[in-house]
């Protein structure tokens, strides 16, 4: 039976796919690459374009088209077959990878093409992919002896393993940990929709009564919710300790057989030794080398500035939370109760909460409302398509058009589930570019863990979440909306990483605007848009306790940043004391000592923001920017729509960032815009 990995198909085959035919059909495709690459080098007159980098392209992209479906159905329906399948795969795609970046003659090949006269001929696109490749050959190690070149690759490969590892080790981490009720006595405080989903996630695992478990969903309704204050206790002990030696299963036994802290040591030397080889005092030097920013030095300045103008603000949040909660009988505010009487006193304040907006915004209605704002600021149309191959019912398929014509397609997978991987993310599937018979249009796969529908009742999802699915969907649609016929710059492909946040986050501002919200609002019973007393609440609320959540992320970023820039092999601080001294400088709540965070870290550890985290708060800048131009000219204004459209969405990595952000804002980024928009108007007091 042929292998449906290896023949061309415009969409995955997902039904055909078995785990056994992941390795053969990456081996082979590997083979193809390296026969190719060899009989290009032994033809090769005069480099260019055509006799070079297209072949190389389209042969990257049948290896790309065989490994994304792998690579998403690894995350979104994990087996033990398909895990080994992809750790397989991942040694020989590492070692593929290492070994083209490092071929001399290769890099010789471009680096001619570049001195050459047909390369001011070339578009700017082009010549983009041509720069970035000679980086990267640098930055892959093509200098170095042959004693350098295999212990690069070595690393390479570990460094590999070691993010695959701890993926792994924070799904199974998560997946050991749940806890059943017979009735719901102890369960109080928790909405119906929380209890309803526990009743069904009981039933999934043949249980009586309720069950909940470490799913973020789960786990955040029973922190936020639930009265019984040794049950927050012990959920978020359990949740904060996963994938450590202290973490536990269902049944109470140890489950440190997940412990990522001896992956997290291991990967820190490594990324060191590998920087270092390549002539970086750190991993932080090496990871801007790709960045818009410039030296660790500015990212460092960038974060403490940042930390100064919102730490005051971050304190009276934390004052006025702790008052309150003592006020209601609680004088000793620990981590399990923050969330929880933070919920109370925002009912207080603003006397909305997160459960009464809940029927507001039933998923379809959602959806269906962001279609509607990203036609009205960019002309394309969203189209749902009922016949497609998939791996599971939940997921469903659509299309995008731009006057008439189909530009791009995604899936959609909504909901959590076992054998998922937690959190959100965008990944691409197909890429924009020209082949031999037109264009290959682009296919994003967007992927969220909301609750999902319990009995007759639709997913409801909670403001939070329609702001991840907005982000998300923005990150989609500079894949998508891409103009660019090159695969290295095309979409994301070729942005520089603390950049590529810029769509998402600005797509989120949609989901405040009173323009906007009837859109992506109605009773899930009544149809009724979200009234107006809900809505002058919601927004009177939007900056609730926005001091502490700026301080947590950039707590989050220094500590990914100081980890990388200060590590010293000769005397190797952990992660945890890394961790210990970022929140002394910058925390204003301190968790609990047997806290783990660092250990299911995955967006620094298995995720590509490694000396990167900072980025969300570096494109939250431009981001904000961005949209106070919307403010300012009407924020469905057809005409600012397109510009953004045109200028960012539509050139993908085809030009430097900033140039791109200049040429839609007419300047350069400025600061005022975010700290206005999380109420954080002036200097710390």
């Amino acid at each position: 039976m042929t292998n449906p990995l290896l023949a061309s198909h415009t969409l995955p085959p997902f039904s055909a796919i078995a785990a056994e035919q992941v390795t053969p059909a990456i081996s082979e495709l590997i083979e193809q690459g390296r026969a190719q690459l060899a009989q290009l080098l032994a033809d090769l007159p005069s480099p260019s374009w055509n006799t070079l980098v297209a072949p190389l392209e389209e042969q990257g992209d049948k290896l790309d088209q065989a490994w994304a479906p792998v690579s998403h159905l690894n995350s979104v329906a994990n087996s033990e077959e398909l895990r080994k399948a992809y750790t397989e795969s991942v040694a020989l795609l590492t070692d593929y990878s290492t070994e083209f970046s490092q071929n001399e003659a290769l890099y010789k090949a471009y680096q001619q093409l570049a001195d050459s006269d047909e390369f001011a001929q070339l578009t700017q696109a082009q010549q983009q992919t041509i720069n970035n490749a000679l980086r990267d050959f640098r930055l892959g190690g093509v200098a170095l002896n042959d004693a350098d070149k295999k212990r690069f690759g070595d690393i390479q490969k570990r460094l590999s393993e070691l993010s695959t590892q701890f993926s792994n080790n924070v799904l199974d981490a998560t997946q050991a940990w749940f806890k059943q009720f017979d009735n719901a006595d102890a369960l109080a405080g928790l909405p119906e929709s929380a209890l309803a989903q526990a009743a069904q996630a009981a039933a999934q695992k043949g249980l009586s009564g309720y069950v909940i478990t470490l799913d973020f969903p789960s786990y955040y309704a029973v922190i936020m919710y639930a009265d019984n204050r040794a049950l927050r206790q012990e959920i978020y002990t359990a949740y904060v300790t996963r994938a450590s030696a202290a973490g536990k299963k269902a049944d109470g036994s140890s489950a440190a057989e997940f412990d990522n802290t001896p992956l997290i040591a291991e990967t820190l030397t490594l990324r060191h030794e590998l920087a270092q080889l390549l002539g970086f005092a750190s991993y932080a030097e090496r990871s801007l080398a790709s960045k818009m920013a410039e030296s660790p030095a500015q990212v460092l300045q960038f974060l403490t500035e940042l930390a100064q103008k919102s730490k005051h603000y971050a304190e009276r949040d934390y004052a006025e939370l702790r008052e309150f909660a003592a006020r209601n009988g609680c004088a000793d505010v620990q981590a399990w109760d923050t969330t929880y009487y933070s919920e109370k006193l925002r009912v207080e304040k603003y006397s909305v909460s997160q459960e009464e907006l809940r029927p507001y915004f039933p998923a379809e209605k959602v959806i269906a409302g962001m279609f509607e704002v990203v036609q009205r600021l960019f002309g394309i149309e969203v189209k749902q398509i009922a016949e497609f191959d998939t791996y599971h019912p939940d997921v469903r398929f659509y299309h995008i058009f731009k006057n008439g014509a189909q530009v791009a397609s995604f899936y959609l997978d909504l909901f959590a589930r076992d054998k998922k991987k937690g959190g959100a993310w965008m990944a691409d599937c197909r890429v924009r570019r020209k082949t031999a018979t037109g264009v290959q249009l682009p296919v994003a796969f967007l992927t969220c863990n909301f609750t999902p529908p319990v009995g007759t009742t639709p997913s409801l999802l909670t403001h939070d979440e329609v702001t991840t699915l907005f982000h998300e969907f923005g990150h989609g649609l500079h894949h998508m909306l891409t103009q660019i016929d090159v695969a290295a710059v095309s979409g994301i492909n070729g942005v520089a990483w603390d950049a590529v946040e810029l769509p998402s986050q600005f797509l989120e501002n949609w989901c405040w605007e009173p323009e906007a919200i009837p859109l992506i609002s109605g009773h899930y019973q009544t149809g009724e848009p979200l009234p107006q007393h809900l809505l002058d609440k919601m927004l009177a609320a939007k900056n609730f306790q926005s001091g502490l959540q700026m301080i947590r992320q950039i707590e989050f970023s220094l500590f990914d940043f100081r980890l990388h820039a200060e590590y010293n092999p000769a005397a190797p601080q952990s992660a945890q004391d890394v961790l210990n001294q970022v929140r002394a400088q910058v925390a204003v709540i301190k968790p609990p000592p047997f806290n783990r965070f660092e250990n299911s870290f995955s967006h620094i550890f298995a995720g590509g923001y490694a000396a990167g985290y900072y980025s969300y708060k570096w494109a939250e800048v431009l981001s904000a920017d961005a949209y106070s131009r919307f403010e300012e000219e009407g924020i469905f204004n057809a005409q600012t729509g397109e510009s953004f459209l045109q200028e960012i969405l539509q050139q993908g990595g085809s030009k430097a960032p900033m140039e791109l952000f200049k040429n839609f804002r007419g300047r350069e980024p400025e600061i005022d815009a975010l700290l206005r928009h999380s109420g954080i108007t002036g200097e710390a007091a």
